[in-house]
């Protein structure tokens, strides 16, 4: 018999029996299926990271009190107090270009009877071009330094989801409200402060700026009663080559009591998440594909002592052990190859569906109460599918569709036709 021939008894024997090879091809479609989509929004989150990192100046370094990690709380109880003395002492390193100190804390913003709290970020605003090299303003913005009543916004503060009308725009005043506790009687208290909106930027795609509001650094220590001790320093090198070369020097002089945080070491930390999390998720899609081959043995070793009597049928008239193995093989190469077809499309398609739900927005509705949340929009991943991912998931799930069949075929091709035809 030729290979058409072998085909079509094999095709009509599944078809005979459609419902349990139905059911077969559907696990083999979950397992190639969870693999496609979980390979292809792991790629998808990597690009995202990389491309928001990317909005950073390479150059820079962000310093902060105490060292910081990924992993854990601060390390160090014992952290330096970043005063004036530390800016200029860190500015006076080698390869050091430009050190910008800043406040950051939470403030209410009140604007024609609506409110957001936001994060609010107090230094020289011509300065966020250090952060981000590529920052876009809307028309009519402009970036202003030293006055004390101008604000910066970004995108998602001026344009918060849930509401109709845009929060904030040019020239609008808004008044923002901190809280504080007073270092001498202990008890808390607000301080309120009114604004301009000098400029507003566009969405660059790095939500640390979009969610920015950016202040006078003079007035953020008045506003927030920091009496001169900075959060956070943006320390620029001369050069992205320079970057390690600086940390050291500030590590040397501050050793654990101060934190350094740079986009390369951002990037590798989120990177390495990301890559233990998709190697997990992708094991538990590799089990399900082995279930799928479960069920390709169990289909076809079925079907083997369901078609006994066949089977010694087809031996007694002249049929070979090869050609027995090859009835039963072709039966797992169809099912293998229907699975594997419909789980890399079903797993394009369910990787845009899953994508699909990072749209919308947080929580909070954005207008009503003082202090009511507005959380800006979740970000939005695309899922990325390369073809080499694709072909290798097509491959395994093939490979072991077939491999199920081995030993099923093989018990067939071994029966005796004379015991066979004795059932």
């Amino acid at each position: 018999m030729n290979f058409k021939e072998i085909f079509y008894l094999s095709f009509g024997a599944l078809w005979d029996r459609k419902a349990r090879s139905a059911l077969t091809i559907v696990m083999v479609i979950v397992g190639s299926a969870l693999m496609v989509a979980l390979n292809g929004i792991s790629a998808g989150q990597s690009e995202f990271v990389n491309k928001q990192l990317n909005q950073l100046a390479p150059n820079i370094l962000f310093v902060s009190s105490g060292q910081r990690s990924f992993r854990g709380p601060e390390t160090s109880a014992a952290s330096i107090i970043i005063n004036s003395a530390v800016v200029s002492r860190i500015a006076s390193l080698p390869y050091v270009q430009e050190v910008v100190p800043s406040y950051q804390g939470q403030a209410s913003l009140e604007s024609q009877g609506n409110f957001v709290n936001s994060q609010i970020i107090a230094m020289d605003q011509q300065k966020i071009y250090l952060i981000n090299p590529n920052l876009q303003l809307t028309e009519g913005s402009t970036v202003k330094s030293n006055d004390p009543s101008a604000m910066l916004v970004g995108d998602s503060i001026a344009n918060p989801p849930g509401m109709t009308t845009p929060f904030l725009s040019l020239g609008q005043v808004v008044k923002a409200t901190s809280s504080f506790v007073d270092p001498i009687t202990g008890k808390s208290n607000t301080e309120t402060k009114s604004f301009v909106i000098s400029g507003i930027m566009q969405p660059s795609g790095n939500n640390q700026i979009d969610r920015a509001v950016i202040i006078d650094v003079n007035t953020g220590n008045t506003l927030f009663h920091r009496s001169g001790k900075y959060d956070n320093l943006v320390v620029a090198a001369q050069s992205p080559a320079y970057v390690n070369t600086v940390q050291k020097e500030i590590q040397s002089l501050y050793g654990t009591n101060i934190g350094i945080i740079t986009p390369k070491a951002i990037l590798q930390t989120r990177q390495q998440f990301l890559s233990g999390n998709s190697s997990f998720i992708q094991s538990v899609a590799f089990i399900a594909l082995l279930v799928g081959a479960v069920g390709i043995i169990t289909t076809l070793y079925t079907s083997v002592n369901e078609r006994i009597f066949e089977i010694g049928t087809l031996k007694a008239i002249g049929a070979s052990k090869s050609l027995i193995l090859s009835l039963f093989l072709m039966e797992a190469v169809i099912i293998g190859i229907t699975g594997s077809t419909l789980g890399v499309t079903t797993g394009i398609g369910g990787a845009y569906a899953m994508s699909s739900f990072t749209r919308g927005v947080g929580p909070g509705g954005g207008g009503g109460q003082p202090g009511g949340s507005n959380a800006p929009p979740q970000p939005h991943i695309n899922p990325v599918f390369r073809t080499a991912d694709l072909l290798s998931v097509w491959m395994l799930s093939f490979i072991i569709s077939a491999v199920a069949g081995l030993y099923p075929a093989w018990k067939a091709s071994r029966l005796s036709p004379i015991s066979a035809l004795k059932r």
